[in-house]
């Protein structure tokens, strides 16, 4: 396994463009809803297909609509289109003697299971839950599937037939009643962008039977994790893709629960286990002496192993993964003590899977501005990397670990499919967006790397435009990440995309500063407690660096930045006067409002090191944006803020009073407010109306193009 090499899924829907039939052109606007959104690649048993799914933007109807794709791993010819329907199909599984395709779709109206022969043919719809299903998981055996459904708790110890007619009352008579008022009795009453409803996650077992090329129910699904906890994570911070399994034997679920007490400020996920016969609210906790998050159980292809992610610190999402390996029985009992195979690793795994065999394990990490797939021996805890460049992820196996299927993006292409394995397979190596990508001028970027807060070095990409003359001057724009433990990784993004950015004639400067993944966890952690000091420091090194380049025009300087970033721009706003503009997408204004209204209050208590009543009220203090408003007007910076109705995250509220404290001192800004969009801007239009006004207001304030 040792020596696979990465080759191309043939995946071409036209003539081939090349560079010298046409001449090149910067990305536009238009270009990113062009692009066909490639994700989620998952290998047939034998290796022999793939299926995946391909996202295309219908502007007309605010929406992207995704459909399911079949390729052959080996043949010369194009892949084709297996589901065709007018709503999107996702999560496409195959079933253990790779017949059938699993999935999800909200063709019936609701998210459901549905089923399509491999061969092709009409779908069929396997559940019909009042409640909805999603994430379907075979049992090894083919004869059963597992999947979530959030229900209401009160009723998920009654049969099924009963528990689902009142789930369908309660969603009735919610949507006829002209009162819309919600009472709550806890915590985590929303999240990101919903309210959820005194919801919980539960997971469901259903038997199927072949039937004419089909697949049908047998008998109704059954709740076997019932009760008041979610068992499957709220938070896809601790999600590693794959939440929950059959044991080897089918008679058991494993699965990522939700802390049993304190969900809104505890990270004490678990692993827990319940007989497929489950109607007791108690769960075997497999992990219960490990108080920090652990997550993601899979087991060994021999089913002697069971692989999963845990955390150490309790309380800190951001703390180091580390991927840990426990012997198992046929049910799913441990048999051993879990140990670390990567306790010397410093980097954090996030997706992961097995290889063929007991002793083979392969998961993403961030490593230095990229994502990489590594390969982990576990017999002499070899670690070493497998797929570089760009970033890597999505990951499927074959049963008998020849080929590999995964996603690779970058910087100036998005993601496709590729396949690693023994043999050169008979691959033509084009990709879905290849005409329009032949068709536009998209510069590599650049990796510098400076001295930071304390002579630490810090890496920054530089994005330079179509059409760069190193002998002009050239507006520059820094865009900083969110986070704040995150990266600005060598991959792409169709919701703050650094090409298009450039395209419209600026340098774009990405730093990684303190608190960035990727490298090492002692620079993630130094973060913490300390959003505007030694991570500030850097970034003002990394514009430093940027100003002295002769081909910068220091006259034109503007930065922008969302969630963390957003924050940060909020703090330059108050801090500096370096920059001709600003732009703050759900930024942090006000530590104090924050923490009282977002949903996830472990991070704001693990930042800060305690509650804002608490012994380190001063860390609430030091570096809220808010406490040094009277700046704003000092440094009259003209700003652009955005912030939306539904983000729960950073609740609007800190948009708002930013916006006030700006207009009430008498400095330029706008505030552009989505009512039906969260923390990031997801509707195709609203999309295009964001780029078009941030475009517009960085034109105002910092012209593009050289001079």
């Amino acid at each position: 396994m040792k020596h696979f090499f990465a080759i191309s899924l043939c995946l071409v829907l036209g003539a081939t463009v090349h560079a010298d039939d046409a001449k090149k052109r910067p990305m536009a606007l238009d270009d990113m809803f062009r692009f066909q959104r490639v994700a989620d690649p998952h290998i047939s048993p034998d290796g022999q297909h793939v299926v995946y799914t391909v996202g295309e933007v219908d502007l007309d109807n605010n929406r992207v609509l995704h459909h399911i794709w079949l390729a052959a791993t080996g043949a010369k010819r194009s892949p084709r289109q297996l589901t065709q329907a007018t709503k999107s199909d996702r999560h496409p599984r195959w079933s253990p003697d790779g017949k059938i395709i699993l999935f999800d779709s909200t063709r019936s109206g609701t998210n459901q299971l549905w089923t399509i022969a491999a061969g092709g043919g009409e779908a069929r719809q396997l559940t019909h839950l009042s409640t909805g299903a999603s994430e379907g998981t075979w049992s090894p055996d083919g004869k059963q599937i597992a999947f979530v459904s959030a229900v209401w708790p009160e009723y998920s110890t009654k049969p099924f037939s009963e528990s689902d007619a009142l789930n369908k009352k309660r969603v009735d008579e919610v949507e006829k009643n002209p009162v819309k008022a919600k009472v709550f009795t806890r915590l985590f009453f929303r999240h990101w962008d919903e309210y959820v409803e005194n919801k919980r996650q539960h997971l469901f077992v259903l038997e199927v039977a072949s039937e004419d090329h089909g697949l049908k129910a047998v008998g109704s699904p059954r709740d076997v994790t019932p009760g008041d906890r979610d068992a499957n994570p709220t938070s896809a911070t601790f999600s590693s893709g794959l939440d929950f399994t059959f044991s080897p034997d089918g008679k058991y679920l494993l699965f990522t629960a939700v802390p049993a007490k304190n969900e809104a400020w505890s990270t004490n996920y678990d692993i827990c286990r319940v007989p497929i016969d489950n109607t007791s609210t108690q769960w075997q906790n497999l992990t219960r002496d490990n108080q920090a998050a652990d997550s993601g159980p899979q087991f060994s292809p021999d089913g002697t192993r069971l692989a999963y992610r845990a955390q150490k610190k309790a309380g800190f999402e951001a703390d180091r993964w580390q991927l840990m390996v426990v012997d198992s029985a046929a049910d799913g009992a441990w048999t051993g003590k879990p140990r670390s195979v990567t306790r010397e690793w410093d980097r954090s795994p996030d997706a992961f899977l097995w290889g063929p065999n007991n002793n083979l394990l392969y998961c993403t990490a961030d490593q230095s501005a990229g994502v990489p797939i590594f390969e982990i021996t576990l017999d002499d805890g070899h670690i070493e990397k497998f797929a570089d460049g760009g970033m890597n992820g999505s990951m499927s196996i074959s049963r008998d670990g020849n080929i590999l299927a995964f996603t690779k993006g970058a910087l100036d292409h998005p993601p496709e499919i590729r396949l690693a394995g023994y043999k050169k397979l008979n691959s033509a190596g084009s990709f879905h967006n290849q005409e329009l990508l032949g068709r536009l001028d998209r510069p590599r970027p650049e990796s510098v790397t400076v001295a930071g807060a304390g002579g630490v070095p810090m890496q920054m990409w530089i994005l330079k435009p179509p059409g760069f003359d190193p002998k002009k001057k050239w507006p520059l724009v820094y865009l900083v990440h969110g986070g704040p433990q995150s990266a600005w990784e060598d991959g792409w993004s169709y919701r703050w995309n650094p090409s298009l950015w450039a395209a419209q004639g600026y340098v774009i400067a990405l730093p990684n500063p303190r608190g960035s993944t990727g490298f090492g966890q002692k620079y993630v952690d130094e973060i913490s407690g300390d959003w505007g000091g030694k991570c500030y420091a850097d970034l003002m090194a990394g514009l430093a660096y940027l100003e002295e380049q002769p081909y910068i025009d220091t006259d034109r300087i503007g930065a922008a930045g969302a969630s963390f970033g957003g924050y940060m721009m909020n703090w330059f706003a108050v801090n500096t006067g370096k920059f001709k503009t600003l732009i703050t997408h759900c930024g942090v204004w006000n530590f104090d409002s924050m923490y009282a209204t977002t949903e996830e209050l472990w991070f704001d208590e693990w930042e800060h090191g305690g509650l804002p009543w608490g012994k380190n009220r001063h860390s609430y203090d030091n570096h809220s944006p808010h406490r040094l408003a009277a700046n704003l007007g000092k440094f009259k910076t003209p700003m652009l803020v955005i912030h939306n109705d539904l983000d729960f995250r950073v609740p609007v509220g800190e948009g708002i009073q930013l916006f006030t404290s700006l207009k009430r001192q008498g400095v330029p800004a706008r505030f552009i407010n989505f009512p039906d969009e969260g923390h990031w801007v997801l509707k195709p239009r609203n999309s295009q109306y964001w780029h078009q006004e941030v475009f517009g207001w960085l034109k105002k304030y910092v012209p593009p193009g050289a001079k």
